[in-house]
């Protein structure tokens, strides 16, 4: 079976595939020039356009905090109201053009914003992980009791204690085969032990 050739040329004896980055590089040369190709500043532009587009889902205090002119906030609250395909994609594109003219610490604060809130959202994660995991862990041993217990000595054991049994007896299925219900008491536990943990 025969392989197309690479489209490309020589230089020197060395084969230059089209379109890889030391055809890129020998073009600049050619053209003497370090100025940005009309590629570059569409690929920026694209870049600016779809931070623009992330704005639109940074939480309210994150957005106060970023020194965004009032044309822009403006643009963007429209943008969040238009259902239009064809209307929201015009918005993008003037929220891109705005994006352009705002100074490079602004534009590295906006991504800054966009990474505290991703990262914030992966904490809540596992915080919720962690409250399932003890949850759990109560249910299933009484060992895990007194671990909790060392650990948070504010709880309410009694009603700790209450919650738990009531859950293990909620846990045995009522007929053979049947699968474990999970009650109220079971989410109380979590409730109970993220209130907890959040202290």
């Amino acid at each position: 079976m025969s392989r197309k050739p690479k489209k490309g040329y020589y230089v020197r004896g060395e084969f230059v595939a089209e379109g890889s980055e030391l055809d890129l590089e020998l073009k600049r040369e050619l053209k003497g020039t370090d100025a940005a190709s009309r590629t570059d500043l569409k690929r920026e532009s694209t870049e600016l356009q779809k931070l623009g587009e992330d704005l639109l889902t940074l939480r309210a205090d994150l957005l106060a905090r970023l020194e965004l002119s009032e044309k822009l906030m403006d643009a963007l609250a429209d943008a969040k109201r238009i259902t239009d395909f064809e209307g929201r994609r015009r918005q993008m594109q003037f929220i891109g053009k705005l994006m352009r003219q705002l100074e490079p610490e602004t534009l590295d604060a906006a991504r800054q914003a966009l990474v505290e809130q991703h990262s914030g959202s992966a904490r809540e994660t596992l915080s919720l992980h962690q409250a399932e995991k003890w949850r759990d862990e109560l249910i299933a041993s009484e060992d895990a009791l007194g671990l909790w217990l060392s650990q948070h000595p504010d709880t309410d054991t009694q009603q700790l204690r209450a919650l738990i049994r009531q859950a293990r007896r909620d846990a045995v299925p009522g007929r053979p085969g049947e699968a474990p219900r999970q009650g109220k008491a079971y989410r109380d536990i979590f409730k109970l032990v993220r209130e907890h943990m959040s202290e």
